[in-house]
């Protein structure tokens, strides 16, 4: 990867933290309001676990860019960290901050569901 691409890598991902960055201080969706009515206590409540999701979406993927630049700065930003083969300029381009080839996200991915499935039945049997 030539110094202009990772320019322009760097970049996109600078852009992206900035933003994000910017949005982890909206927190007020946290906060607890009192109130006598059940209904409101229940979408508060909903309106909070969404809000947390959020946050929690957004600081993974900061700490995912976080850790791209990283790498280009190390200079192994492109390289997956996994099977350590090259990562196409057309997944970069689509997703900057990954840190995996697209051979090793599908297994990832697979080992993740088959989890969150093995998960559900221990539940389902206990």
């Amino acid at each position: 990867m030539n110094k202009n691409e990772l320019t322009t890598f760097e970049r996109t991902l600078r852009t992206r933290q900035s933003e994000l960055s910017d949005l982890r201080h909206n927190r007020e969706a946290l906060t607890i309001e009192p109130t006598a009515d059940e209904f409101d206590r229940i979408q508060f409540a909903q309106e909070r676990d969404f809000a947390m999701g959020t946050i929690n979406r957004e600081s993974t993927r900061l700490r995912e860019i976080r850790a791209a630049l990283q790498r280009i700065h190390n200079g192994s930003f492109g390289i997956c960290v996994n099977c350590e083969e090259e990562i196409s300029a057309k997944r970069l381009v689509a997703v900057p901050w990954t840190p995996l080839c697209i051979s090793c996200q599908e297994t990832e991915d697979r080992l993740e569901i088959r989890s969150h499935y093995e998960d559900a039945h221990l539940v389902i049997a206990a």
